[in-house]
């Protein structure tokens, strides 16, 4: 399929998922979260360190779809350094960017342009980040 016919599976979001930035385990994580899409299977696992209220470190470990793949992957590069803050607004970004073609809030994310009238396919793009935010919750809670 073409790009034309198909933008959810672009050369761009094959290039992220195919990176994988970050995917893996962490040995000590501070907190772990896994968030799962029943409609489709997609299930992701985050592993965080944070070192003075922010991300040091990210692990993900994910099974699904091309999108769910290339969004883990770019919180891979964009997730350390990030505090619960920025999170909630780098997923506001997303959320906005999909639901109203809002200019996306990194870079990376322009990939993910033709997702925006799959309305059913933006949970893919917000699963990383919802284990993320998990994961951190989890650790401002211990």
């Amino acid at each position: 399929m073409s790009e034309v016919t198909n933008p959810l599976y672009k050369k761009a979001l094959l290039r992220l998922a195919a990176d994988a930035a970050g995917a893996g385990t962490l040995p000590a994580p501070d907190g772990a979260a896994t968030a799962a899409n029943p409609a489709c299977g997609d299930r992701v696992t985050m592993t965080v360190t944070l070192e003075g209220g922010r991300i040091a470190a990210l692990a993900h470990q994910t099974h699904g779809c091309l999108l769910t793949q290339a969004s883990a992957a770019i919180l891979g590069t964009a997730g350390p350094g990030l505090d619960e803050a920025g999170l909630a607004a780098l997923e506001a970004g997303v959320r906005a960017m999909l639901k109203d073609g809002t200019p996306p809030p990194l870079p990376a994310y322009a990939a993910f342009d033709g997702v925006a009238s799959h309305a059913g396919r933006h949970v893919c793009v917000l699963l990383p980040i919802q284990a993320l935010k998990e994961a951190l919750e989890l650790v401002v809670i211990k």
